[in-house]
């Protein structure tokens, strides 16, 4: 695996930089952009994810104007509404029991900045599909705390697996960032 001395990952997610790594990818440093994710009035999933994508990446840049940047943020949603990153065992419930029983969509953007101030975003789209939850299979998930800042208050690559009947696009791109389209935009810069 090589270290990409130029290359920052805009993220806190460790999810993220495993999935990096996968590729062969270890970035020069690690910064956590600290950005109001707040969902605009009318706002769409994928324009949302676009956004806070954009905007961690923006935050990043600042500090490092002649690196490369990678930023991406992961929204899933029911319909258009843009499930919350869940901090609280209520919002956890709350999202657990929407996306039961149902197929849901979930967005990924991936967005690098490059020295010369050139963006690629890419947005990936993927419909994961829930079996129907028990109220105990919703309970014992709440009090594992898997939950705990995962958007929609759900993570697929722990316990939350089991719950999935069909996976419609990239399961790297549920699990917080798209590698083959991640690849594709690294490799016009770096050699992986």
């Amino acid at each position: 695996m090589l270290k990409f001395d130029d290359l920052i990952l805009a993220s806190s997610s460790k999810q993220r930089l495993s999935l990096l790594e996968q590729i062969g990818v270890v970035p020069g440093h690690v910064v956590s952009p600290i950005i109001d994710e707040v969902v605009l009035k009318k706002e769409l999933p994928k324009a949302y994810s676009i956004r806070i994508a954009k905007e961690k990446g923006t935050k990043v840049k600042v500090l490092y104007p002649d690196k490369f940047v990678l930023s991406a943020d992961t929204v899933v949603c029911c319909g258009s509404r843009i499930l919350p990153k869940a901090e609280t065992e209520e919002q956890a419930l709350e999202c657990m029991r929407l996306i039961s029983g149902r197929r849901h969509r979930v967005y990924t953007t991936i967005c690098l900045y490059t020295p010369h101030d050139k963006l690629h975003c890419r947005s990936v789209v993927t419909i994961v599909k829930f079996k129907r939850l028990s109220v105990q299979e919703i309970n014992c998930y709440i009090m594992s705390r898997q939950w705990e800042g995962k958007s929609g208050g759900c993570s697929i690559q722990t316990d939350a697996g089991k719950f999935v009947l069909s996976i419609n696009g990239s399961y790297s791109s549920v699990v917080g960032l798209p590698l083959y389209e991640t690849y594709s935009i690294l490799s016009q810069y770096f050699s992986i």
